[in-house]
């Protein structure tokens, strides 16, 4: 009987230039955050609590969202069922993932995978995650963009009054 072996993902890993960023094409992820869990991220088990970690992906996809859809008034509408697969222990490193994945009239459809840096195991996947671009009456508004950018040429540079 032999053991199947957890999946190398060091491929999988982005491959990170001299000056500092990373191909969009290598992974098939176009942005990603890497977070350390420390002891105030930590459940009753000793490991990393559901909660904060879904509060990190929420946040890096609203990023991800407002620099993809060009508004700061870009809001979460859907998360999708979430497979927790591993988890991370204090003092691991873990890496978020999200690429673009539907460009809708009003809204940003995203995929989310979470690997521990450690160990190299997927943490969670999640296969929808949707934005909202809102115009200032806080309804839905079209916002004109059928393609992913991976240049900060979108990000607002206006200040919300």
């Amino acid at each position: 009987m032999t053991t199947e072996q957890p999946a190398d993902r060091t491929a999988a890993l982005p491959t990170v230039g001299p000056d500092g960023t990373v191909d969009p094409a290598g992974d098939g992820v176009s942005f990603h955050t890497r977070k350390w869990v420390k002891p105030e991220d930590l459940n009753a088990n000793g490991t990393l609590f559901g909660g904060s970690l879904l509060r990190w992906i929420d946040e890096q996809a609203a990023i991800y969202a407002i620099i993809q859809l060009g508004n700061h008034r870009s809001v979460t509408k859907l998360i999708s069922e979430i497979n927790f697969v591993s988890s991370a222990r204090q003092g691991d490193m873990i890496e978020m993932g999200l690429k673009a994945t539907h460009f809708g009239r009003t809204s940003l459809t995203m995929r989310a995978e979470v690997r521990n840096m450690i160990t190299r195991q997927v943490i969670l996947t999640i296969e929808r995650i949707v934005f909202v671009s809102l115009g200032e009456d806080g309804q839905p508004a079209p916002h004109g963009y059928t393609d992913i950018t991976y240049h900060r040429d979108r990000l607002p540079v206006q200040h919300r009054d």
